[in-house]
């Protein structure tokens, strides 16, 4: 078993709110990065997607571009139609050798929208769940065949954000459709990460790590306010910092032998929430904690 340790730049720049971290440079970005000590980062907004301008951006700084967030629009178009449109993102991905293809739908997706209320997410008929899965199926293989993990990332705001949900999920798709096992939307979804790597360790394709502050989560689900009201709030957090355990998620990794990328991540405005010092608290903690654990850097 063999894991590396990535960064995702939502903590310097938020995708889904570019006010956060506008400023940022990408230069400033991959030096924290690189400084920190990561081995490589996901795609974002700062990111050229043109891999003969990104290759010797990313070579000077010594990191890999691990993979990268595709809004998939599977609940309005098949299968198909969605592999031509991801073409240009998946060629970015094998041009920079990435290893993980990361994909959550979105065609019907709320956490975007500060409309929205945190307590409540699309959800999917029985015939609508038998007919995403027949299309994630055949995007998966697609990926693979490629030669990257796919690797599906449940979210808070959309079909895939509860335990039941992911269940459905795992009954509908085949083995080799991946999953991205995110500790923080896994907390607000009512699922235990700890319990998916035990019993569906074929399908963890893809690690994010990041803490949750319970209390906050809590009030923001009794006020109604949004995902995004959330994550400008602090309801997010970097490992370390928050009220998630991870020790038994580490020990569970180990005993899986997982093998792969964890990356770190907290969805945070960067103007209150120093990135640099955030990210480097939420690898320490993991560093220490996958040490303990025996899982193999």
């Amino acid at each position: 078993m063999t894991i590396r340790w990535g960064a995702s730049p939502i903590a310097w720049a938020n995708d889904d709110l570019p006010e956060l971290g506008g400023d940022t440079t990408l230069d400033a970005l991959l030096t924290d990065v690189k400084e920190i000590g990561f081995d490589g980062v996901e795609l974002g907004n700062k990111f050229p997607r043109d891999p003969a301008t990104l290759k010797p951006i990313m070579a000077g700084y010594g990191l890999d571009i691990v993979g990268g967030w595709y809004s998939s629009n599977l609940l309005v178009r098949d299968a198909d139609a969605e592999i031509e449109a991801m073409t240009d993102h998946l060629a970015l991905l094998e041009a920079m050798g990435s290893s993980v293809f990361i994909l959550a739908e979105t065609s019907n997706a709320v956490h975007g929208d500060r409309s929205s209320r945190l307590d409540t997410h699309p959800q999917l008929a029985d015939d609508a769940w038998v007919r995403f899965g027949q299309r994630l199926d055949a995007v998966a293989a697609h990926v693979n065949q490629r030669g990257l993990r796919f690797a599906y990332h449940h979210h808070c705001g959309t079909v895939v954000e509860t335990d039941a949900e992911l269940r459905r999920f795992f009954e509908v798709t085949g083995d080799h459709v991946g999953l991205v096992l995110d500790t923080g939307h896994a907390y607000c979804g009512g699922i235990d990460p700890v319990t998916v790597v035990q019993e569906r360790l074929e399908r963890v394709n893809h690690v994010h790590c990041k803490d949750i502050r319970a209390a906050r989560h809590k009030a923001f689900l009794a006020n109604g306010d949004s995902f995004l009201d959330g994550v400008v709030g602090g309801m997010f957090t970097t490992p370390g910092d928050g009220d998630y355990d991870f020790a038994p998620f580490m020990r569970a990794l180990a005993g899986v032998d997982y093998t792969g990328w964890i990356v770190i991540e907290a969805e945070q405005d960067p103007a209150v929430a120093n990135p640099r010092t955030y990210q480097q608290l939420g690898l320490d903690t993991l560093r220490r904690l996958a040490r303990d654990a025996e899982l193999v850097i």
